[in-house]
């Protein structure tokens, strides 16, 4: 049995910051990780987990201890949900619902791979849910959801297999979003439509760009404004969820962030409409930025890498070919629907992020594009509502069905 350390809140906390200017380090000096956008979080974090990872072979186990993770994750939602008017939703709105019909139409066919390949490698088909959008569309939290209705119903004991599913389509969908998205503006020269550059926000005062080399003009009175604002979300967000629960359709499972994400939408249409307070839009970006990365930065240290190792040789072959799917669909597909624009290739490096890994990977990975190519202030509301929300329900009628196909 190995021994344990265990790192605390505070330790935990500065380690992720560690992790963080590591990968700021490492990128600078790494010209092919600038170049493919590769995101810091994920450079760092990585290295961290290697080397939890090889203290594990030794015999030593290390657990950080982060509470603030979810609520870092709640807080960006929030931010997102701040940066959403009716007049954004109104220039965007068709726009969410046709990358929804783009992302269920992905969800039939990763599922499609999954249980094809589970069959041709001798597989129980069912198994094919669980590489499929099971965890790579739903992530971590849906693969252990899902891995109890399988052994009650199905005597399938899937958890360590869906954890370990979850955790290579997070760490595949980080690291293919980039590169993918970068191609596609290096090839079509692709250009924001505000232009490249870190002094956005003169021009354009309302505009969010989740940069962290935007220069943001914020004072200490502002942030303890929005921060006030973010909490009143974070918080909120738990109330609504039990309200919601209450009236029994808990069955949908929607996260608590989805609910910061839309009380977030709420009070900035209700201060826009009023007039009574006006959100500083500046705040909002660098508060998001900074919850985004710390969260990131505390999920990529925090996993078990060795988990990966032992998925068998049939599982790792079944989520390379999804990852390969994924990447041509990203490429061929989301980027010509979505209209062959520079918001078409940053929605489609965020494709790459939830459907392999998890909507604050898809955020992640716009984040990194956008830092040097320019704001897509269309794309940061597209992805992570069709992500965040809508994406868990297709999900579940698409897996309904193919349930019922398999028995």
């Amino acid at each position: 049995m190995n021994s344990l350390i265990q790192i605390n809140e505070l330790e935990s906390m500065l380690i992720a910051i560690i992790v963080l200017f590591l990968g700021y380090f490492i990128n600078s000096k790494v010209k092919v990780l600038r170049r493919y956008n590769i995101p810091e979080p994920i450079v760092g974090g990585l290295i961290v987990a290697i080397f939890v990872a090889i203290m594990h072979a030794q015999g030593v186990d290390i657990a950080f201890n982060v509470p603030l993770k979810d609520t870092l994750m709640q807080m960006f939602f929030a931010t997102v949900g701040l940066a959403a008017s009716f007049k954004l939703l109104a220039q965007g709105g068709s726009r969410v619902f046709l990358f929804l019909g783009l992302a269920t139409a992905f969800i039939i066919i990763q599922n499609g791979v999954g249980v094809g390949l589970s069959s041709l490698l001798g597989l129980d088909p069912l198994l094919g849910l669980i590489v499929g959008s099971i965890t790579l569309s739903g992530g971590h939290g849906t693969g252990a959801a899902w891995s109890q209705t399988f052994a009650s119903e199905y005597g399938l004991h899937t958890l360590e297999l869906s954890m370990a599913s979850a955790t290579f389509g997070l760490i595949m969908g980080g690291i293919i979003g980039g590169p993918m998205a970068q191609r596609l503006i290096n090839k079509f020269n692709l250009k924001s439509s505000f232009g490249d550059g870190q002094k956005h926000h003169i021009e354009h005062p309302d505009l969010v760009t989740y940069s962290d080399k935007e220069e943001d003009r914020i004072t200490s009175k502002n942030t303890i404004e929005v921060l006030f604002i973010l909490l009143i979300c974070v918080a909120g967000a738990s109330h609504v969820k039990d309200l919601v629960d209450s009236f029994g359709i808990n069955w949908l499972r929607i996260p608590d962030f989805v609910y910061a994400l839309f009380i977030g939408v709420f009070i900035t249409n209700v201060c826009e409409g009023t007039k009574v307070y006006k959100v500083n839009s500046e705040t909002v970006d660098a508060l998001g930025t900074i919850s985004l990365s710390l969260f990131l930065a505390m999920a990529l240290m925090s996993l078990q890498l060795w988990e990966l190792m032992e998925l068998a040789l049939p599982m790792l072959i079944i989520l390379t070919v999804q990852t390969l799917v994924l990447g041509l669909f990203a490429y061929f597909v989301t980027f010509r629907v979505m209209g062959s624009t520079y918001d078409a290739a940053i929605i489609a490096g965020g494709h790459c992020g939830f459907g392999m890994g998890a909507t604050p990977t898809a955020v992640m990975n716009m984040g990194s594009l956008v830092s040097r190519n320019g704001p897509s202030p269309q794309a940061f509301m597209v992805v992570p509502i069709v992500g965040a929300f809508f994406i868990d329900i297709a999900n579940l009628i698409v897996l309904q069905g193919y349930i019922s196909f398999i028995q």
